[in-house]
Formats: C-alpha cells, structure tokens, sequence
C-alpha cells in the first residue's frame, strides 16, 4: 500500500467547502471521484484543512492511500486533465507511510484579503473582502499583535465546532499592504478552529472602524466569549496559502 501526498489549489466559489457533504460538489468529492477512476479504486481523500464553503486554497496538503502502481507524474498529469478548470494539483509525492496530510503537519498558514478602497473591483469580487470606509490600519496592526502566543481561542471559535481544545499557538500575525490594492492578514499558527481566521479578521476590521481598541481586542481573546467578538468575515476572502511539516 503507497501513501500519496497532493498539493492542491483551487478556487472554492462554486463548492460547499473542502469537505464532502451530503449536499452540493466538494472539492474533496470531485478530487476523490477522478482519483477513483484514475486508479479503479474507492479512494478516501484526507485534507490538512478544511475550507469553507467559497474559501480558496493556494497550498492545501492532502493524502490518500492506493495500491496502485502509477507513477507520481503520471498521476498528477492524468489527474489534472479530469479535474475541472478551477482545481489543480500543483504537485504529487510519495510520501512515507505513517504521513498523514492534518496529523503530521507543523503548522499552517492563512492568508485573508482585504480590498479597502471606495470603488469595488469586479475582479476581486471573489476573492478579497471589499470595505469601501476608511480603516485605522495602524490600531489594527497593534490589535493583532496580541494575537501572538499561546491562548484559548475561543472567542473566536464558531458554534457547532467539536475540537477538544481552544488552545492554538499563534506563531505569526501581520497585514500586508500590495501594489494591487488589496491588504492580506497573514496567520500562521499550529491549528485553527473552525471559522477561527474569519472571525478574526472581522474583528480586527472592527477595530479598523473605531469600534473597539486594540486593549479591548485583547480584553475579547480573554473573555473566551464569541459575542464578545466581532462578525465572522466573508467566506471568499479566505485562502489557506501554505502547510508546514
């Protein structure tokens, strides 16, 4: 029995999210049905992390066991000409048995952005968070900083989640501005919760409108409350950009 690792992108608009589900197309559902007729075998696809419904993914990690003998290019050139135009996968691996794509990770990266200009783009209407007011950028940069560490969560945490724990350790917070005009929130942590980074964000876009300050940011992650939170931000801002081993 082979383990093979897959690097994947995609473009999550038109899909319920990275898990399957009994309703709707999945990118974990259309990646595991072409694998299965790739390889003539009943195929179980297990993600690093699992995107939203309209979340993206630049570097999503997942693995999957076969008996069968294809080659590693072979697969990734056949498995890409039966996938749809908004998926790809960017590189396969066989990778050691024990691998496991969420288990065996170190950490993961979250990329969140943000277009914080009057006018829309029809361009990014898919993929950044359109805010057309002014934002404190600066109260907001001191506000994330209290991100960093080891802390529960869950004040950030959506309801209905089932992990053990809220405790993550926040390796790495920070906005960046770019020549396109959007404005990227980067979090690299050891795990996330489920929604963690969207409410996240909608909070510090809270800050950003004068709503709350960067004290009161960190008086929120103590509380361990969700309401005392901000809104959960949209869903297609959201890219999972990298998972570290």
């Amino acid at each position: 029995m082979r383990t093979i690792k897959l690097t994947i992108e995609y473009d999550g608009t038109n899909y319920q999210g990275w898990q399957v589900q009994p309703q709707g197309s999945t990118i974990q559902g259309v990646i595991e049905e072409k694998l299965s007729v790739l390889t003539g075998e009943k195929v179980h696809l297990i993600g690093a992390g699992r995107t939203d419904a309209g979340a993206h993914a630049s570097g999503q990690v997942a693995h999957f066991k076969t008996e069968s003998s294809l080659k590693v290019l072979t697969v990734q050139k056949a498995l890409n000409s039966l996938l749809p135009s908004d998926m790809v996968i960017r590189k396969v691996e066989e990778v050691d048995e024990n691998f496991h794509a969420r288990k065996s990770s170190r950490s993961k990266i979250y990329e969140y952005r943000v277009l914080n200009e009057t006018v829309r783009s029809p361009f990014q209407r898919e993929y950044a968070w359109h805010i057309p007011y002014p934002l404190n950028w600066g109260e907001m940069k001191r506000a994330t900083k209290k991100l960093i560490g080891q802390h529960d969560f869950s004040s950030f945490r959506s309801a209905g989640s089932s992990t053990r724990t809220s405790v993550r350790k926040v390796v790495r917070a920070e906005w960046k501005g770019s020549r396109d005009g959007l404005i990227r929130f980067e979090i690299e942590a050891n795990g996330f919760l489920k929604q963690m980074v969207r409410a996240i964000v909608g909070t510090l876009v809270e800050v950003g409108k004068g709503k709350i300050s960067a004290a009161e940011f960190q008086g929120i992650i103590e509380s361990k409350d969700r309401k005392e939170a901000g809104p959960t931000a949209p869903a297609h801002g959201l890219f999972l950009k990298e998972v570290k081993y």
